[in-house]
């Protein structure tokens, strides 16, 4: 695990993206990490229903999601919009 990159345990439902996002530090610049709900089914293969239902397979998976993140931050495969988005 690299040590520059931090996550807090903040995660917040993005409605209109079907996705959680979720901030990561790297050596103090603010990361934005995404995972859309289809990506989050995939991961903990299950059918979620809902944002309180997405929110907390979230939480169970929050340490592989935060790997996945973390290996995407390194290889600096940022989006469009300056985003990390998490995939498996």
């Amino acid at each position: 695990m690299n040590q520059s990159i931090l996550f807090a345990d903040i995660q917040t439902w993005d409605e209109e993206n079907q996705a959680i996002r979720f901030p990561a530090q790297q050596s103090g610049a603010l990361v934005e990490c995404v995972v859309l709900l289809d990506e989050l089914e995939k991961i903990a293969g299950i059918s979620i229903e809902g944002e309180q239902q997405a929110l907390e397979v979230f939480a169970q998976n929050r340490f592989e999601l935060e790997e996945l993140a973390e290996e995407l931050i390194e290889d600096e495969a940022f989006n469009e919009q300056g985003q990390i988005t998490v995939i498996s």
